[in-house]
């Protein structure tokens, strides 16, 4: 695993980022109910390597409603730190060690393996986590969190579902054995597909300065 220090959408975060399947997509290689792979892998695949040949995402730019998500989430962060009595690093990139899947973790926990996934959701799903204790957000992220225990071979992760008005409700998750299992082939061949189309479309990408020289620092 390695981790580098950025914050999302910048620089150094575009030059790794960018064409390499993360685990808030993992869903789309891999059906989370079934574990069979996904009905969106061609979708996905096209977006990646899409991105790859543009050299920026293909969603650029923010608005209001992203930049109160982040608001939002430092806030919850924060309360995490406090009520838990820990240090939460965020802004940073993690990547497989090939460097060819990556993933942006809310937070890894600072002296543990454990990380921190936050979601802040309206007052009406929030009350709903409050009442089943997170099972249904568990449910809805499973791929992403199982994603990000499989990329750090962390041993637990934090699912924090957070409201400023309404108590926080914190779920941990453990490696799913049969998830962990089901993953690691559609994963690898997903890869190994992107790897061969960037090497037959390679003649079509556009280069920009956070995307030159990556292969040399790699």
């Amino acid at each position: 695993m390695r981790i580098i220090p950025c914050e999302r959408g910048d620089v150094e975060w575009l030059k790794h980022h960018l064409g390499i399947p993360t685990c808030s997509r993992f869903d789309d290689l891999l059906t989370p109910k079934t574990l069979k792979p996904s009905g969106g892998r061609e979708r996905y695949r096209g977006e990646l390597m899409a991105e790859w040949l543009l050299g920026q995402p293909l969603e650029w730019g923010s608005n209001a409603w992203t930049e109160r998500g982040t608001e939002m989430e430092d806030e919850a962060r924060a309360w995490y730190e406090m009520a838990h009595e820990v240090e939460v690093v965020a802004h940073q990139l993690v990547l497989r060690d090939d460097g060819l899947v990556g993933g942006s973790p809310d937070g890894l926990i600072v002296g543990t393996r454990r990380g921190l996934e936050i979601k802040c959701l309206g007052a009406g799903k929030h009350v709903l986590a409050m009442l089943d204790g997170g099972a249904k957000l568990l449910e809805e992220h499973r791929g992403q969190v199982q994603g990000y225990l499989h990329l750090t071979e962390y041993y637990a992760w934090d699912l924090l579902s957070y409201h400023p008005d309404l108590p926080p409700v914190v779920a941990r998750v453990e490696p799913d054995p049969a998830y962990q299992d089901a993953l690691r082939p559609v994963l690898d061949d997903f890869v190994a597909v992107l790897e061969d189309d960037k090497i037959r479309l390679a003649q079509y990408k556009m280069e920009r300065p956070w995307t030159m020289n990556l292969e040399e620092e790699s």
